[in-house]
C-alpha cells in the first residue's frame, strides 16, 4: 500500500508541474513572434487565366502581358486569353537539381525586349547560379550578358527571386546551396540578398565595400517585396520556423546559428514566424497594407497583417501555391503542383486571379 500512494504522489506531482508548465509556455508563446492560429478567410471564387504551365516559378505583368517563367527553360505570354510558350536560349545546361533551373525573372521600367533572368546551371560536377540579361526574339528568347555568375549551388536551396526595387536596383535572393556555413561567410555569394546596379556594377552605397552581398545569414529567401521602400523577405526554415524578415542593408539574419525566436548579440530576428508548423514560403507582395505569400508544403495563398502579427489563409485548395503578384484590381497567382512534389490536376499548373480581397 505504501508503495501505491507514494507512486500517486509521484504523479500528482509531476502533473502539477507539467500543468505549471503549459501555463508557462502559454505566456512565453504570446510574448513571441510566431502568428496566431490561422483562419480561412471566405474568397469569391477565383478566375483561371491560364493552365498546363510546366513547372512555373515567377510572375511579371508588364504591359497587360504576362510573362511566366518555367523550371525547365522557357517563357510563357499570357494576353486576352492567349498563351505562347518561348525557349530560352541559354550560354549554359541548366541544372537537374531540386528546386534548380530557370528561376527568376525581372523586367525594367523600360523593357524594350531585355530582361533579366537567374538560373541553375552545371560546370561538370558543380553547380552555380547566375544572374543574366535575356532578350526576346521572334520565337525564343536568349541570353544575351552575364551580369553575374558562380553563385554557389547545391542538392537544394538555390534561392532564385530576383526583383527591381524601388531605387532601381536589381535585388537577388540566394541561398545557402545546402552548406549552411556559406550563409555566415561574407566573401561568399550564397545564403545571401544581393543588390546590384542594373547594369551589372556593385552600387556604392552598398553596406560592404566592393560587394554586391546587400544582407546575409539567410538559409533559403525565396519572396521580396517592398513597403514604400522598406524591403521584407520570405525564407524557408529548417523543416519548420519559415520566416519573414525586415530588410536592412548590413543586417545578419542569423542562420545557422539562430531562428525563429532564438537570438544572438549582432543578428536579427524574423518579424514573423510559423513556429512548428510548415509555410515554405516563396513569392511575396503587398497589397492593400497587408503582405501576401505564397505557401508550397503548405498549400496555400497566406496574408500577414503587420499591425496583430496574425497569418490568415486566404485560399488553401488549389495544391501548391508559387508566386503571388499583386495588381489595383487585386491578386494572380500560379500553382506550382508540376515540380515533382505535388499532386497536380488535369490543367496544372495554373494562372489564378482573385478579385479584390476585403482587409
Amino acid at each position: 500500500m505504501k508503495v501505491v500512494s507514494t507512486i500517486r504522489y509521484i504523479l500528482v506531482i509531476l502533473f502539477s508541474i507539467f500543468i505549471i508548465g503549459c501555463s508557462v509556455l502559454e505566456e512565453d508563446t504570446e510574448e513571441k513572434k510566431e502568428p496566431s492560429e490561422e483562419t480561412d478567410l471566405p474568397v469569391e471564387d477565383f478566375d483561371v487565366i491560364a493552365t498546363e504551365l510546366q513547372e512555373p516559378w515567377e510572375i511579371v505583368l508588364y504591359d497587360d502581358v504576362f510573362y511566366i517563367s518555367e523550371r525547365g527553360g522557357a517563357i510563357v505570354t499570357v494576353k486576352d486569353g492567349e498563351q505562347h510558350r518561348k525557349a530560352v536560349q541559354l550560354e549554359r545546361d541548366l541544372s537537374n537539381q531540386p528546386e534548380a533551373g530557370l528561376l527568376g525573372i525581372a523586367f525594367p521600367n523600360d523593357f524594350n525586349g531585355t530582361a533579366y533572368a537567374y538560373y541553375s546551371y552545371h560546370d561538370g560536377d558543380a553547380f552555380y547560379q547566375r544572374v543574366v540579361k535575356i532578350k526576346e526574339l521572334d520565337n525564343q528568347w536568349e541570353e544575351v550578358e552575364t551580369l553575374i555568375d558562380h553563385i554557389p549551388g547545391g542538392q537544394y536551396h538555390q534561392g532564385g527571386r530576383i526583383e527591381i526595387g524601388p531605387d532601381q536596383k536589381l535585388y537577388i535572393t540566394t541561398g545557402d546551396a545546402s552548406n549552411p556555413e556559406l550563409s555566415q561567410d561574407l566573401t561568399s555569394l550564397a545564403g545571401k540578398i544581393l543588390r546590384m546596379n542594373l547594369d551589372g556594377s556593385i552600387p556604392r552605397d552598398n553596406p560592404f565595400e566592393d560587394s554586391y552581398v546587400f544582407s546575409y545569414g539567410h538559409r533559403n529567401p525565396q519572396g521580396l517585396a517592398w513597403i514604400d521602400n522598406e524591403l521584407y523577405a520570405t525564407e524557408h526554415g529548417d523543416s519548420a520556423h519559415d520566416e519573414i524578415n525586415r530588410i536592412k542593408g548590413g543586417n545578419n539574419y542569423g542562420w545557422p546559428i539562430i531562428q525563429g525566436d532564438q537570438e544572438q548579440d549582432g543578428m536579427e530576428t524574423p518579424v514573423v514566424h510559423a513556429g512548428e508548423d510548415t509555410w515554405a514560403p516563396s513569392g511575396l507582395a503587398f497589397y492593400k497594407g497587408k503582405l501576401y505569400f505564397a505557401s508550397l508544403r503548405g498549400e496555400a495563398l497566406r496574408k500577414l497583417n503587420l499591425e496583430t502579427m496574425e497569418v490568415d489563409t486566404v485560399i488553401s485548395d488549389v495544391g501548391r501555391v508559387r508566386d503571388v503578384l499583386a495588381t489595383e484590381t487585386g491578386l494572380y497567382l500560379i500553382t506550382n503542383n508540376t515540380d515533382g512534389r505535388g499532386d497536380p490536376t488535369e490543367d496544372d499548373d495554373r494562372l489564378l486571379f482573385i478579385q479584390e480581397i476585403e482587409n
